[in-house]
């Protein structure tokens, strides 16, 4: 009998012991970074548990059909093989919100495990990140503020408020507002609504204007100047150039002219420059109005050099990739996040922490910096007969 019990006894801690040792628990890297965020200064930084060396990292890109976004993705995919990593998953949505939630369910099933969104529709892709969510992914909105979810860990975007500040500080030089100048016709555009960074330029842009426009230096004709208003629905060059056509026509033909055109987007400045030509400016007898743009495309460039659109804000797209890459790597490591706002971008549900890259102004004077930091090549076809 005393045999029994003390082999009931061994048993009974041998089953204790296995109780105590043999429960894997697994830890969401994801939770973590949200958890983990610590603030000292201005700057934050998260850290994450590091996670596979190489894992798939998923790249869900607007469209083809602008520039700027193939540059945006073709640096971040280029830093990071730099960096050493390898499985990449790139999908494009040409603008259409059901193929980016199609494209961006179809990385979660092949086992991404973070996720660079540049959306389409920044309100659209909700239920599609809470999938993302459930299996861990960690996801960084990039360039475009992904709204109204929890489940978005980072921004890297520019900073979108000083490209308004730049454009409308623009203005206001060339106008000569500072030294009383004026009264001046201006209008007044912005971008889409569906796109968080319409809301930080024009807001940037205004709080700039605001004063002159107060005052009676700068007069918007057309009395449009709400965001709501002056917005321009998925950033459609062709509707610019209409809204401009009917500003022109409802408020300028009697005579007056335009003498600044505020526009947030290069591809939007060339749908106003159209309308404007086409209505008899751009001769010496009415010569064109300050129009800005910004994102520094060829053809915004090319009309600039040839005294057409007149400012556009460079956001270096390499500058903003490789603080991409830099967080990407950071959260694989399992390192500090770099951020540097961690107040400032509110997705309408919370404070996303943000990396966010400076902006630079360019016009006639200054355009050569592009080709003088290796941003364009003065050699290429498009350059031949422009630039020397």
């Amino acid at each position: 009998m005393k045999k029994l019990v003390t082999l009931m006894l061994a048993f009974a801690l041998t089953l204790s012991l296995v109780a105590c040792t043999g429960t894997t628990t697994t830890t969401d890297t994801k939770k973590d970074t949200t958890a983990a965020e610590a603030t000292t200064g201005d700057d934050s930084a998260s850290t994450t548990a590091a996670m596979d060396p190489d894992p798939l990292i998923g790249l869900s890109m607007p469209t083809h059909s602008d520039e700027s976004w193939i540059r945006h993705s073709k640096y971040t995919m280029q830093y990071l093989q730099e960096m050493g990593y390898t499985k990449f998953d790139e999908q494009w949505a040409e603008d259409v919100i059901e193929s980016q939630v199609s494209q961006i369910e179809n990385m979660i099933t092949k086992g991404v495990k973070i996720l660079i969104v540049a959306a389409v529709n920044g309100e659209a892709l909700g239920e599609v990140l809470q999938k993302a969510e459930d299996a861990g992914i960690i996801v960084i909105a990039y360039d475009r503020m992904l709204m109204k979810t929890e489940n978005v860990d980072y921004y890297v975007t520019f900073d979108n408020y000083k490209v308004g500040v730049a454009e409308a500080d623009y203005i206001v030089e060339k106008l000569g507002l500072k030294d009383g100048k004026g009264p001046f016709n201006i209008e007044l555009f912005g971008g889409s609504l569906d796109d968080s960074n319409s809301k930080y330029f024009y807001q940037g842009a205004f709080d700039v204007l605001k004063p002159y426009i107060d005052g009676k230096q700068l007069v918007v004709k057309s009395n449009q100047v709400d965001l709501e208003t002056v917005a321009t629905p998925g950033w459609d060059a062709a509707k610019a150039q209409s809204r401009m056509d009917n500003i022109l026509t409802a408020n300028y033909s009697d005579g007056s002219r335009v003498d600044a055109v505020l526009v947030p987007y290069d591809g939007l400045s060339i749908g106003v420059i159209a309308s404007l030509k086409n209505t008899g400016y751009g001769t010496a007898e009415l010569p064109l109005p300050i129009v800005t743009g910004q994102d520094a495309e060829v053809a915004s460039i090319i009309s600039i050099i040839n005294g057409e659109q007149t400012q556009t804000v460079w956001k270096d797209f390499r500058v903003q990739a490789k603080a991409c890459a830099e967080v990407v790597d950071a959260i694989i490591k399992g390192t500090e996040v770099p951020v540097n706002d961690t107040t400032t971008y509110d997705n309408g549900v919370k404070i996303i922490p943000t990396f966010s890259n400076p902006v630079t102004s360019i016009d006639i004077n200054n355009y050569m910096t592009l080709f003088d930091a290796g941003f364009y090549n003065k050699e290429d076809d498009v350059w031949k007969g422009l630039v020397k």
